[in-house]
């Protein structure tokens, strides 16, 4: 019987610990390799019952293992290295970094919003996590009443800048407008994330989009408040049907908050609301785990998709 086999990447690091999580919640059975740094290597791990030694990365034993998937966890730089290896190697490779994201012949991937892009490609890439959140619920209003322009500000938590983060202010009780470098065009790189990816998944160049992103002294869980204006007016009954049902989506009533999604893979969307002040808008609140959805969870999502 033959058996996949699934390298990752990266395994270590908060979103590599969080793919082990949800792979063995899922119960996916495979013959595993996991890679980490130097510093990590000989820990052991285990999955499914079988102990399994962290390596490090040769070109020797990627190609001598062969992996059919090899899930990235390990940032830009590695990829940018790496993933072309694996993919050489004949697997398929589902980046969590911000590498390949904006490349063109790269799909950018949530599994609720643009499976279809994926086709027969070998390298895929995992949205921005505050992107994952905000796109869920916002791919199924474009459906029905096309998108004209979002504004975004996001919440972001802590664990999204990694396992030891350095601030340029002290978080506790405070928040920093300022995630990421800034950028020439006075965004800083998370927001022009924010910006370029939602038009990538979304297919939608045209959409206007404006977006703030600040880092909050929260654990876990991304919130967004997106103001989004469409090109007829909503109707909130209808917007509200269409959230209950949508796939990935917890619809709240009133609205939910990071403790509350915190170990979910779904997105909530809640305080939706029509805007008094802007004809056929509609404000909303998104909350969403970024080491599960925003991440971990989505890149195994997407493949499941492609062992099924």
């Amino acid at each position: 019987m033959n058996t996949t086999k699934i390298a990752v990447v990266g395994v270590t690091g908060l979103v590599g610990q969080m793919i082990l999580k949800v792979l063995a919640e899922r119960e996916i059975k495979a013959e595993y390799f996991f890679f980490a740094s130097a510093s990590h290597a000989g820990e052991k791990i285990t999955m499914h019952g079988k102990q399994y030694v962290v390596e490090v990365l040769t070109p020797g034993r990627v190609a001598e293992i062969k992996p059919d998937f090899a899930l990235f966890a390990a940032g830009a730089e590695v990829a940018r290295e790496w993933a072309p290896r694996f993919v050489a190697a004949g697997a398929t490779v589902i980046d969590n970094s911000s590498y390949f994201r904006m490349h063109p012949d790269v799909p950018l991937v949530i599994p609720e919003v643009n499976l279809a892009t994926i086709k027969q490609h070998k390298l895929i890439a995992n949205p921005n996590c505050s992107t994952i959140g905000a796109v869920v619920a916002l791919a199924p209003l474009d459906r029905v009443y096309k998108i004209k322009r979002i504004v975004y500000a996001t919440y972001q938590a802590i664990s999204g800048a990694g396992k030891n983060p350095h601030f340029k202010f002290p978080i506790e009780n405070n928040v920093l407008p300022d995630i990421d470098v800034r950028m020439p065009d006075g965004n800083t790189k998370e927001e022009n994330k924010m910006i370029h990816e939602t038009r990538k998944i979304l297919g939608r160049n045209d959409i206007a989009i404006s977006a703030t992103a600040a880092r909050v002294p929260v654990a876990n869980c991304h919130c967004v408040a997106i103001n989004v204006e469409f090109y007829r007016q909503p109707d909130l009954a209808q917007v509200k049907a269409i959230l209950t049902q949508a796939t990935g989506v917890v619809y709240c009533d009133d609205y939910a908050v990071p403790t509350q999604a915190s170990g979910h893979n779904e997105v909530y969307v809640g305080r939706v609301r029509l805007d008094s002040a802007q004809p056929n808008t509609l404000n909303l609140w998104t909350v969403s785990d970024n080491l599960r959805k925003g991440a971990a969870t989505n890149a195994v999502q997407i493949m499941e998709s492609l062992l099924a």
